[in-house]
């Protein structure tokens, strides 16, 4: 079914969930309330990241809330995302969202009332097919997704926004890919962020933040392209980084309460060229192969540091 929404307000956000199995192999699923966009449709436990919020910490809060049990994060499984009109609210709404394996840690299955989620139950993956699913629930469990209501053309839009924040500061979320990109020789491709911008001076992975309706994966490679020249193949996700610098000074000119969750990739180039920048004057002032004796003497960001350990690189 296709709409045709215009007027709907686009929004995005950035969500955590838990894919959560028993000793019997039953999977922890969720109801959607009254209260909800998809009343009686079943999903994976999890919700919205709060600003500041490391995407796994979200997980952990969102399964207590949703079904009483607390649960320990074991690894991140996949990022995907998925855009729906709703018009109901007035919006259409991108959401990236972020899937964690878990175990159970103790507690007890409990029902909410008056929420937007109002029964918890283990399933038989064998009925799962039976079930009225989340597509992205689908999808995660290697079912055929469904088809949520979507906008006829995905509507422009940056991939953050600033807002009012509670403390008078303007704040941020933003959900980025980025790669760890190395070639045959075992160089890797390390990105220069131009002065005037956060993290200026520093050696940082190629990639950026994600286009409004566009899958992690697309916009990983189309960013390495875009920024370095080099084409590339998703090989991995090695893990997700959240940062928040509550005072972020931008090329704006005023201080920003700025939170990045970013997926960082395992990507192949085949056949590396000499990188170049085709944003030039942009966040970018240049892009290098690096050995990865190199990196100890580099000055780099934080959340390549944390992805080139991932790696096994450093």
């Amino acid at each position: 079914m296709r709409c045709v929404t215009p007027a709907l307000e686009p929004l995005r956000r950035i969500a955590a969930y838990a894919v959560c199995s028993n000793q019997t192999g039953n999977v922890l699923l969720v109801r959607a309330s009254p209260r909800s966009g998809t009343p009686g449709v079943w999903s994976l436990p999890g919700g919205a990241v709060d600003h500041g919020e490391h995407p796994s910490d979200t997980v952990v809060r969102e399964t207590a809330a949703e079904t009483g049990l607390s649960v320990s994060v074991a690894r991140v499984r996949d990022v995907v995302a998925d855009m729906r009109a709703l018009p109901h609210r007035g919006i259409t709404l991108h959401t990236d969202r972020l899937i964690y394996d878990v175990t159970v840690r103790g507690g007890t299955l409990l029902d909410r009332v008056g929420q937007p989620t109002d029964l918890v139950r283990w399933h038989d993956p064998r009925q799962l097919a039976g079930l009225p699913l989340r597509p992205f629930t689908a999808e995660v469990l290697g079912l055929a997704p469904g088809v949520d209501l979507r906008p006829e053309e995905p509507p422009e839009l940056p991939s953050f926004y600033a807002v009012p924040g509670p403390d008078g500061l303007h704040r941020a979320q933003r959900f980025a890919a980025y790669a760890v990109a190395t070639d045959p020789a075992g160089r890797l491709l390390l990105t220069l962020i131009a002065a005037g911008y956060p993290g200026g001076g520093r050696w940082h992975l190629p990639g950026g933040g994600t286009e409004y309706g566009e899958q992690p994966g697309v916009a990983l490679i189309r960013e390495l392209a875009e920024e370095t020249g080099q084409l590339g193949e998703l090989v991995e996700l090695l893990g997700v980084a959240s940062h928040r610098d509550a005072a972020s000074l931008g090329p704006e000119g005023y201080p920003i309460d700025w939170h990045g969750v970013r997926a960082f990739y395992r990507v192949a180039v085949g056949q590396p060229t000499v990188p170049w920048v085709w944003d030039a004057g942009g966040s970018t002032a240049q892009a290098r192969w690096f050995a990865p004796a190199d990196l100890a003497d580099l000055p780099v960001t934080e959340v390549t540091a944390e992805a080139v350990r991932a790696a096994g690189l450093g």
